[in-house]
């Protein structure tokens, strides 16, 4: 990564997106920065320390995202949150978006309750538990037209994580890596079964880098069986 300021290089890059970043835009990245390395002495939130590698791997890969048109105000959760990406991101430029960040790890909640009071994002709600248990609980299953996942586990068993979360008529915005086209095609008739069908699919470069993303829009035409998700053990690719 060339030495670039992490503020410049936010603007830029953002820039490149189409996106116009705010002077209280760009501190309340600073200030989300300053937060994330500060905390992360103490918990384990992310192996990226350079604060110019922040800006580019977290805050503009998480604004991939908005190449997909999100509705105002849409209610949004963030599935496997870890630190806040790429959800936090979306609501600093998007704050009109009703964001709901789930993770399983305590710690890594501590830290978004700290960073959301500080950032002023006191109406973004934290849910503390694993995916599968939570999409099975009638205050979060199909509750959201958008839901949110920058997790590395694979279609299928992604699909099943995440399309309870969907209201019928939302979407699962997935970010993946660059070469996904045999992964999707196990995955389809998951995303069937669980009530999906793959609408779009964005190839993307993350801007100031060379990494690639596809992003994989997953529209909900049908409700989620019952049945579904099922315990952790039993979710894996060759189970549909």
């Amino acid at each position: 990564m060339t030495q670039l300021d992490p503020i410049i290089a936010l603007k830029q890059g953002a820039a490149e997106l189409g996106i116009h970043l705010t002077a209280q835009q760009l501190w309340i990245f600073e200030t989300y920065t300053a937060l994330l390395l500060d905390w992360n002495k103490r918990v384990n939130l992310t192996a990226i320390t350079d604060p110019v590698e922040i800006a580019v791997k977290h805050y503009l890969d998480s604004l991939l995202c908005l190449a997909v048109e999100m509705p105002r105000d849409a209610k949004a959760i963030d599935v496997g949150t870890g630190a806040g990406f790429p959800g936090l991101p979306l609501k600093i430029v998007r704050p009109d978006l009703d964001l709901t960040l789930l993770d399983a790890t305590g710690k890594k909640l501590v830290f978004l309750d700290a960073a959301c009071s500080e950032l002023g994002f006191l109406d973004v709600q934290l849910v503390h538990a694993r995916a599968e248990e939570a999409g099975r609980e009638v205050a979060y299953r199909e509750r959201y037209n958008v839901v949110l996942s920058r997790a590395v586990t694979n279609m299928t068993a992604l699909a099943e994580y995440c399309l309870p979360f969907v209201a019928v008529g939302g979407f699962l915005l997935a970010q993946k890596g660059p070469d996904v086209n045999e992964e999707l095609e196990a995955g389809r008739n998951a995303i069937e079964i669980l009530g999906g069908r793959v609408e779009q699919t964005i190839e993307k470069v993350v801007p100031m880098s060379d990494y690639k993303r596809t992003l994989i829009l997953v529209r909900k035409v049908a409700p989620t069986p019952d049945r579904f998700p099922r315990p952790r053990k039993e979710i894996s690719a060759k189970s549909f």
